[in-house]
Parts: C-alpha cells; structure tokens; sequence
C-alpha cells in the first residue's frame, strides 16, 4: 500500500474519479518555489514565532512543513500525515482570497485552520493548542472531500 501525502504532481492525470489531478508544471512551479524559498528565510514575526512551535518536539510525530506547496497553493505550515494546512492571515488580507483558497483545499480533503496574525503574536501557545487539538482529532479525508466533514476553520485567539 503506497502513503498519500500532500505534493505537486508532475504532470495533470487524471485520477480514478475522472476529474483532473492538481499540477503546477514550468514557471509557475519554479515561481512557487522561489516565493516559498523567500518566505522561509525572510518569515514574518507571527510565521516565526509559530514556527518555533510547530518546528520543535511537541507535535511528536506530526511533521510540519514550512512554506509548502500544496497543489497549486503555496500555504504556510502543512502537516502532510495529518491532511492539515495552518496558515497565518495578516492584517489587511483580504477575505475573500482567503476563503478560496481554504475552499480549494478543503475540497480536496485538506483541513485548513486560519490565524490572525495579531491572534498568532498575543497567543501563539493558544494558538499552538488548537493546532494540537485539530491533530489529535479523528480525520476522514474522503467524507470531507464529499463534504460531509469539511475542517476548515478560524481562530479568533
């Protein structure tokens, strides 16, 4: 049995249920790459206090990813086991961006927990437990692409 984790296809195939497979090929792929490279070594204040977090022994076996490109999203912490995505919203994002890409991802059965930045700079612990505990709970990826389990949600610290 082969593990699934979250990735870019090289290439669009299309998968079992007929619909197209997520990919970023070429430019954009290389563009990605380099916005997620700049953005690990020039990470905001709240992307870097969380990181110290997420990075550090207390997830245990949850592994988490910094900048990572998930299909064609470049989000900011991915926690491929756990089918988990945890991005930051600064101040001035707009909203509406914001709830599409979630929607994007949690149509393909990726949980998506969003923070206020100001949320991540006055309680990053807090913040750090709600991590924890969207991990910790039970996750069935194909009933939350079918829409019956979405996980996507936001924290107002």
């Amino acid at each position: 049995m082969s593990r699934k984790t979250l990735s870019v296809k090289a290439e669009a195939t299309p998968s079992p249920g007929g619909e197209k497979a997520w990919s970023v090929t070429g430019a954009r792929l290389e563009n990605l790459k380099a916005m997620a490279r700049e953005k690990r070594r020039h990470p905001t204040e709240a992307r870097a206090l969380l990181w110290e977090r997420l990075g550090s022994a207390r997830f245990g076996a949850f592994k988490f990813r910094q900048q990572a490109l998930v299909g064609s999203t470049l989000v900011d912490f991915a926690c491929p086991s756990r089918w988990l995505v945890v991005e930051i919203s600064e101040a001035g994002a707009n909203p509406e961006l914001d709830a599409l890409q979630d929607r994007k991802l949690t149509d393909v059965g990726i949980r998506v927990l969003r923070f206020a930045e100001d949320a991540v700079l006055a309680d990053a612990d807090g913040v750090a437990d709600a991590i924890e505990a969207e991990l910790n709970k039970p996750f069935d990826r194909r009933a939350a692409r079918s829409g019956a389990g979405r996980g996507a949600g936001r924290y107002e610290g």
